[in-house]
């Protein structure tokens, strides 16, 4: 499995279709959620994906600080092969990116309700009640640098 961190203007046309061809798949198609999945903080993003010969199994994208909320954040989180710590994993290198990249010590989420474990788990903490967002619950969750 190949780890591959790009800015969106270093994205290849190939790799920015796979990424957008897997998001849809996952958020609007699996999910039956229709909504603007392309936006314009794609452009103000870390793309992070793990990716072998079958393509893309895990994605995230890191928006840097002032684009969706005053830190910096992660979102689009999904992995396209379940039970194989692929989330975990991508959302811990999403993590790294935001440190390293965008020297943060605090990342905000909005999180799919049912996946708050995972995320506690790796240090995020609930920050709000359960909301709507696309018609799927949500939580906001902050992670700290100790």
């Amino acid at each position: 499995m190949q780890l591959t961190v790009k800015r969106f203007e270093e994205l290849s046309a190939a790799e920015l279709y796979e990424i957008y061809r897997v998001r849809v798949a996952v958020f609007v198609v699996e999910q039956h959620c229709a909504y603007q999945e392309v936006d314009e903080a794609d452009r103000h993003c870390w793309h992070v994906f793990l990716h072998d010969e079958n393509g893309i199994a895990a994605y995230c994208r890191v928006i840097d600080p002032g684009i969706t909320f005053p830190e910096a954040s992660i979102g689009r989180v999904l992995a396209t092969r379940r039970r194989q710590g692929l989330g975990t994993r991508i959302v811990s290198e999403g993590l790294k990116v935001a440190r390293e990249h965008m020297h943060a010590d605090t990342v905000h989420i909005e999180a799919q309700t049912y996946a708050r474990k995972l995320y506690e788990h790796l240090g995020f903490t609930q920050v709000s009640d359960e909301f709507l967002e696309d018609g799927i619950p949500h939580i906001g969750m902050i992670w700290r640098a100790e």
